[in-house]
C-alpha cells in the first residue's frame, strides 16, 4: 500500500472518531440482514484491516447478499478502543479485534490473546479450536452478552523499535514505550513508563519524541506504517506476543437469531480468515524483513539474557495476579498452564531442532 493513502486512511484512525450514534437492531428488509462491522486498525492495514475486510466480503458474498456486512476503519463510526462496547450497546453489529484491546473489562481477556512467553500461532489455535478454549472463552464473553471466534494471528511479532540500545536492565528504566497487553505492565514494573495508544497514533508518537519506543507487529506492518524512520533500533523477537490472536465478536442473540445457514456462514468465514491472515502475515513479514533491514539501514537486536530473565520473572507474577481475581480466571490459567507445558516439551523434542537442522542446511555452503 502507498504510505501518503495509508496515513489518509490512518488519519481518521488516530483522530479517535465521533462517538457513535445510538442505533437500532440490525436493519433487516425483505429477509435481507444489514451489519456494521467496527474494528480499532484503519481500512487497509496490512494484515488486520485487510483480513478484517476479507472477512466481512466473504460473509456477503457466501450468504449471496442477504447477510450484507460493511466494514468501518477505527475511528469511522466509534473510536477505536470502544468496538467492544459498539457491539454491546448496539451501535455496530459486529466487530474485528483483538480480546486484550477491551481487558479493562476483564483481565481474563488477556489470556485469549496472548500471554507473554506464552503459546505461538498454531499453539493458540489448536487451543482454541480443539482444547478448552472456545468453551472458556465463550463462558468469559458470554457474561457480557457476547460470542467470540477465533480470527488468526500475525504468528511471532517483534519487540519493537528503540531510540537506544537496550544492553542492560538500567536502560530500561525512565524509556517511554508504547506497547500492549500485559507485557506492558512487566515492562512497567521493571521502570518502563508504559503508552498504550491506537496503533495509527505510533509513528507520530515515535517521531515526536512522545515515546522512546514502540511495539507494533512485525517487518509487514512496520515497514507499511514508516517506523523505520523513527528509530535505528529494531528488537526481535517479542517476548509479550509470541502468536496473539485476533478475533471476531457480536451479541450472543444476534447470532443465535440468525438462520442456521447463515449461522455456518458466519463461522466459516471467520474460520476461513483466520488461516488466510496467518497466511497473509507469515508470507509478508518473511519477505519484508530483507527490504526493511537491509534497505532502510535498520539496525537488528535482542535483548540481552539480563533482560529477557527480569521480563519473564515479572510477567509470571502478572499472570499468576490475573489467574487470582476470580474463579474462572483460575480455570483458564490451569488450562493455558496444562497445554503450554506440554507444548514446550513438544517443541523442544520436535520443533525447535528441526529448525536448528533446516538452518544448518539451507546455509551450508
Amino acid at each position: 500500500m502507498k504510505r501518503r493513502q495509508f496515513l489518509k486512511n490512518a488519519g481518521a484512525f488516530a483522530a479517535g472518531g465521533a462517538a457513535a450514534s445510538s442505533l437500532a437492531a440490525p436493519a433487516i428488509a425483505k429477509n435481507k440482514i444489514e451489519w456494521k462491522m467496527v474494528m480499532p486498525w484503519p481500512k487497509g492495514a496490512p494484515g488486520v484491516g485487510v483480513n478484517a475486510q476479507r472477512i466481512a466480503d466473504m460473509i456477503t458474498s457466501a450468504s449471496d447478499g442477504r447477510l450484507t456486512v460493511t466494514l468501518y476503519g477505527g475511528g469511522e463510526l466509534v473510536p477505536p478502543f470502544e468496538c467492544f462496547d459498539a457491539v454491546q450497546n448496539g451501535s455496530a453489529d459486529i466487530a474485528h479485534g483483538t480480546p486484550y484491546y477491551w481487558s479493562g473489562k476483564n483481565s481474563a481477556f488477556h489470556y485469549f490473546t496472548t500471554l507473554p512467553f506464552g503459546m505461538t500461532a498454531t499453539e493458540m489455535a489448536s487451543w482454541i479450536r480443539f482444547g478448552d478454549g472456545q468453551a472458556l472463552w465463550d463462558e468469559t464473553y458470554g457474561s457480557f452478552g457476547l460470542k467470540g471466534f477465533y480470527a488468526g494471528s500475525s504468528g511471532v511479532q517483534t519487540a519493537g523499535w528503540f531510540n537506544r540500545e537496550i544492553g542492560s536492565l538500567n536502560d530500561l528504566k525512565g524509556l517511554k514505550m508504547r506497547i500492549a497487553g500485559l507485557g506492558g505492565e512487566a515492562m512497567r514494573r521493571l521502570g518502563v513508563s508504559v503508552v498504550m495508544m491506537p496503533p495509527g497514533e505510533i509513528y507520530g508518537a515515535m517521531q515526536s519524541g512522545a515515546v522512546d519506543a514502540a511495539e507494533w507487529v512485525g517487518p509487514w506492518n512496520d515497514l507499511a506504517f514508516g517506523l523505520y524512520k523513527t528509530a535505528k533500533y529494531y528488537y526481535m523477537p517479542a517476548f509479550h506476543e509470541p502468536g496473539p490472536a485476533l478475533e471476531v465478536f457480536l451479541k450472543q442473540e444476534t447470532y443465535e437469531a440468525l438462520p442456521q445457514d447463515l449461522q455456518a456462514i458466519v463461522k466459516m468465514a471467520v474460520t476461513a480468515g483466520a488461516m488466510d491472515t496467518l497466511s497473509d502475515f507469515t508470507y509478508h513479514n518473511i519477505t519484508s524483513l530483507k527490504p526493511l533491514v537491509e534497505g532502510k539501514g535498520v539496525a537488528v537486536r535482542s535483548f540481552p539474557d539480563e533482560v529477557v530473565s527480569a521480563l519473564g520473572e515479572k510477567s509470571m507474577e502478572i499472570i499468576a495476579e490475573t489467574a487470582g481475581k476470580d474463579d474462572l480466571s483460575k480455570r483458564i490459567d490451569a488450562s493455558v498452564r496444562d497445554f503450554v507445558g506440554q507444548a514446550v516439551d513438544y517443541a523442544d523434542l520436535i520443533e525447535r531442532p528441526m529448525l536448528r537442522q533446516r538452518s544448518m542446511v539451507w546455509k551450508q555452503g
